[in-house]
């Protein structure tokens, strides 16, 4: 018999597969320390070859996060040789976070220079054209964390940049690129907007997720 979606509330879930979701985030995200201390807790088995997949994952985000994206570059080539030459967009977003250092730093003239022979060559595909001039146009401002481009300059983009080159080191390996957390996530939020327009004005209150986990 077909489960009425609506009664999601009344559905057993199992500890285990609760457990595996844990999991699934925290490999995901690289809390190696935090894994290692949820796996003794709740006595699962220590995922294969994991632990130290994460540890390469998680010093190349902790370059690009603290402002050494040539690193984050260097470390990525050795342990997906091909992933930048395939992946021109995470490649130039990866070069960008250097640049900004450069100019955060107020080394204009160097700034300058790894623009000309490292993102340069990126402007004769038309699609980064206009992301080119929004980083050179940093260059024309004294104070460049005011300017209309200043989010090219936060952590927000920092972690953007790191978020994508996460998910394409784990699909170049051949695993999710989402963690199995991120996935229901989307999924529910599917369903339940879709259960909204399904029972029309006269159905359930319309979905927000951000309402949702305020519960």
């Amino acid at each position: 018999m077909d489960v009425d979606p609506r009664q999601y509330e009344n559905i057993v879930v199992n500890d285990n597969d609760i457990h595996n979701i844990v999991l699934s985030y925290l490999v995901h995200n690289c809390y190696k320390e935090t894994v290692e201390s949820f796996i003794a807790c709740t006595g699962m088995k220590q995922p294969s070859n994991q632990l130290e997949d994460m540890e390469k994952r998680k010093r190349i985000f902790h370059f690009a996060l603290d402002g050494n994206a040539l690193k984050a570059i260097e470390l990525t080539e050795q342990i997906a040789p091909d992933l930048l030459d395939k992946n021109k967009d995470l490649h130039f977003d990866l070069l960008s976070l250097h640049f900004v250092e450069l100019v955060c730093s107020r080394k204009c003239t160097e700034a300058l220079e790894f623009a000309q022979t490292k993102l340069t060559p990126f402007g004769q595909v038309q699609k980064y054209v206009e992301k080119l001039e929004d980083f050179m146009a940093l260059l024309a401002y004294e104070e460049p964390e005011k300017s209309p481009m200043f989010h090219l300059l936060s952590l927000d983009y920092r972690q953007q940049v790191v978020d994508s080159l996460n998910r394409a080191i784990l699909a170049n390996a051949n695993l999710p690129s989402y963690s199995t957390m991120e996935k229901l996530i989307q999924q529910t939020t599917v369903v339940r907007q879709h259960l909204n327009q399904e029972l029309g004005k006269d159905g359930i209150v319309p979905f927000s997720l951000k309402d949702f986990l305020k519960c």
